[in-house]
C-alpha cells in the first residue's frame, strides 16, 4: 500500500460504507471517518473493516471534510464521499502518480448513477474535481456549507486523472427530493448571510434557464428518461433555493423593522 490517507464524512450511510471501503484495499494505508453521529450501523460497519472514526457533531459539510484532513496521518490525502467508490482505472491512476508526483494535487472524474443510471450528459460529466492532494502544499476550505481545495502556494500545479470515481447518488425520485429540501435550505441561509439577494425576475427565470442549459445545451436529453427527471429536478432545486432565499429576506426586514 502507498502512504495515502483517504477521509470520508459519514452520517447513516449504511448502506454505502461498505461499498466505498472495499473500493479503497490495497490503495490506501489509513482510513479516517468522520461520523455526524449516525442512528444506524455506519460506526460499526466502519470500526470492522479498519477505519478510524471520530465522532463529530455536524457543523458543514467544509468544516467536516477538514477535520478529516487534519486527522489523517500522511501528507497524501485522498477525499472520498461514503456513497462513492474508486474505480479500478482510477486506483492504477493514483498509484502511478504516487510513485513520483509531478502536481501538489489532482482531480479525478466524478461519473454519477442516477435512479439505476450513469449520466454521461447534463453537465453532470466529466464534473472534474481535486480528489487527491499533498496537504503540505494544498488543504480542504475550512467552510460550513461550501468545500473544496485550495493550494497553500499560488505557483502549485494541479494535474488531472483521467479515471472515475463513481458516485451512487440518488436511489429515487424521493431521495432527489429530500436532498433538494437539504440542500436549498443550507445553500439559502449561506447566500442571506452573506448578503445575497434575488429578485422576482430571477426567481421566475433562473429555473427555467436552468432546465434549458442541462436538458439542451448539455444534451441532457441523451441520457433518457432519467436525464429529463434529473433537469427538472435540477430546475426545481433552484426555484426552491431562490423562493428561500426571498422568503428570508423578507423575514430578516420584518425583524428589523
Amino acid at each position: 500500500m502507498f502512504q495515502l490517507s483517504a477521509c470520508i464524512i459519514t452520517y447513516n450511510e449504511e448502506d454505502n460504507i461498505a461499498r466505498c471501503l472495499n473500493s479503497l484495499r490495497g490503495l490506501v494505508d489509513d482510513i479516517v471517518v468522520v461520523d455526524s453521529l449516525s442512528k444506524d450501523n455506519t460506526v460499526e460497519i466502519a470500526e470492522k473493516m479498519g477505519a478510524r472514526v471520530f465522532l463529530r457533531k455536524f457543523t458543514g459539510y467544509g468544516e467536516q471534510k477538514f477535520f478529516a484532513q487534519e486527522m489523517a496521518k500522511n501528507n497524501w490525502v485522498l477525499s472520498i464521499d461514503a456513497d462513492e467508490e474508486v474505480s479500478e482505472k482510477l486506483v492504477n491512476k493514483i498509484k502511478d502518480v504516487l510513485k513520483k508526483p509531478l502536481h501538489d494535487a489532482y482531480t479525478v472524474n466524478i461519473l454519477t448513477n442516477y435512479c439505476g443510471r450513469w449520466i454521461y450528459h447534463c453537465g453532470w460529466y466529466p464534473q472534474p474535481k481535486i480528489r487527491l492532494w499533498n496537504r503540505k502544499k494544498a488543504s480542504m476550505l475550512n467552510d460550513k456549507v461550501h468545500e473544496g481545495i485550495k493550494l497553500i502556494d499560488e505557483k502549485g500545479s494541479v494535474g488531472k486523472l483521467n479515471a472515475n470515481l463513481n458516485h451512487y447518488s440518488v436511489k429515487t425520485i424521493s431521495q432527489h427530493l429530500k436532498k433538494i429540501e437539504h440542500y436549498s435550505e443550507m445553500g439559502a441561509k449561506f447566500d442571506v448571510e452573506r448578503g445575497k439577494k434575488c429578485s422576482i425576475i430571477k426567481l421566475f427565470i433562473a429555473p427555467k434557464w436552468q432546465f434549458f442549459w442541462e436538458y439542451f445545451i448539455r444534451l441532457g436529453f441523451l441520457d433518457g428518461y432519467q436525464g429529463f427527471i434529473l433537469c427538472k429536478n435540477s430546475s426545481m432545486a433552484s426555484f426552491v433555493k431562490y423562493a428561500k432565499i426571498r422568503q428570508m429576506q423578507k423575514n430578516n426586514e420584518q425583524q428589523n423593522n
